[in-house]
């Protein structure tokens, strides 16, 4: 049985006037690690809002374990590009809000908090507030609010995008050890390939949109486990960049173009 499935789900906006995203069939099987790339625009968040039911398809369906979706993704795990932390929580309460929102007592949520901040890395941060982290200290409480709630899959949309180089490799990393140790079915959106095949069980490629839909399917065969700057630099890593680009790249430049007409 799959974790996700979207079965020829369609996305509209405006009453229909814009398509987002059209006859999308996809699934994610349990444990699997699939990554989503495409042009800017191409509807990469809007499959994810529809995963975990923030969004409705227009027509298609989604399906969640066998399950028709109804409503928000019980077994699902999000983590968002921006910061969603609550500034006037300290991170072990941040990462232990979950839990109490669910209703554990507070003394159980921090606890628990306490030693999913220690597996990122945060021991010792957890009285520090928001203001007071780096952007990858941030990242990391947010993955540790995620985690602590034990979902049965991640849904990620971007979530490293706006680090610098250095501490997105990590957080890379460190994602991926995470990962292993529990294999969540995890549903990663980027706009780096790099990023994509280094993480990757599988690389999805949308196109262009409107209308958007996928148009190529990879499996990276790349040993596990990963290290994730030293998996970029290996021939294979390079050989599979070079294919998927070869089919990205037309995508990228016809969304330039109709960006181009569009400001025009």
């Amino acid at each position: 049985m799959s974790a996700i499935v979207w079965e020829g789900v369609e996305v509209s906006y405006a009453s229909g006037a814009y398509c987002a995203v059209r006859g999308l069939n996809l699934a994610v099987a349990p444990g699997e690690f699939l990554c989503v790339v495409g042009p800017t625009g191409c509807g990469k968040s809007t499959i994810l809002n529809v995963a975990a039911g923030l969004l409705a398809p227009t027509a298609g369906i989604v399906r969640v374990q066998g399950a028709p979706l109804v409503g928000l993704n019980p077994h699902a795990g999000y983590l968002f590009q921006a910061d969603v932390l609550f500034p006037w929580r300290t991170a072990c309460d941040n990462v232990a809000a979950g839990l109490q929102f669910r209703g554990e007592s507070r003394h159980s949520a921090r606890a628990t908090a306490t030693q999913w901040l220690r597996r990122v890395g945060l021991h010792g941060a957890g009285d520090r507030y928001p203001h007071q982290l780096s952007g990858g200290m941030k990242k990391r409480v947010a993955l540790a609010q995620v985690l602590a709630l034990n979902p049965a899959m991640l849904l990620m949309d971007e979530p490293f995008s706006a680090l610098d180089v250095q501490t997105r490799s990590l957080m890379e990393t460190e994602l991926l050890a995470l990962w292993s140790a529990a294999r969540k079915s995890v549903v990663f959106i980027t706009h780096d390939l790099e990023e994509a095949i280094a993480l990757g069980d599988r690389v999805v490629v949308l196109s262009a949109g409107p209308a958007s839909h996928t148009i190529g399917d990879f499996l990276i065969d790349l040993p596990r486990p990963r290290e994730v700057a030293e998996a970029r630099l290996t021939p294979r890593f390079i050989e599979i960049q070079r294919e998927i680009w070869s089919l990205l790249r037309a995508e990228v430049q016809k969304s330039q173009a109709l960006l181009r007409e569009q400001a025009g």
